[in-house]
């Protein structure tokens, strides 16, 4: 199956909605594991903004990828971000969209001026 690098140098990332257990068969409520690591894998809902554009994006990524507090809102980082084009048919329908994967997803939360100051005084 083709995958296609995505490049976010450029975009603004932020979570959308926090980590959630991917689901496998939502009949049986089985969660999906990641067939190389054996790690479960999430969804991560983040906003996407680029090219004065914003679209709200679900990745999945192994759970050990998942590093920092990822509350709404909380600027993150994107590591290995790939889409992948996939097409089914359901009950005699044709369906078909991108779905999005990360090897990581890094909270950025505290990064930059100032975030190395320490503790402030009371």
């Amino acid at each position: 199956m083709r995958q296609i690098p995505v490049d976010t140098s450029a975009a603004i990332v932020m979570v959308a909605k926090t980590p959630q257990p991917k689901v496998k068969d939502r009949r049986t409520g089985e969660i999906a594991m990641d067939i190389e690591s054996g790690s479960k894998l999430m969804t991560v809902d983040v906003m996407f903004a680029a090219n004065e554009e914003v679209e709200i994006l679900s990745i999945t990524v192994p759970e050990p990828g998942i590093s920092g507090e990822l509350a709404m809102g909380t600027p993150v980082a994107l590591t290995g971000l790939i889409a992948r084009p996939w097409e089914n048919d359901f009950n005699g329908q044709k369906r078909h969209g991108i779905a999005f994967r990360a090897v990581a997803v890094t909270s950025l939360a505290g990064v930059g001026a100032g975030a190395d100051a320490g503790p402030k005084a009371a």
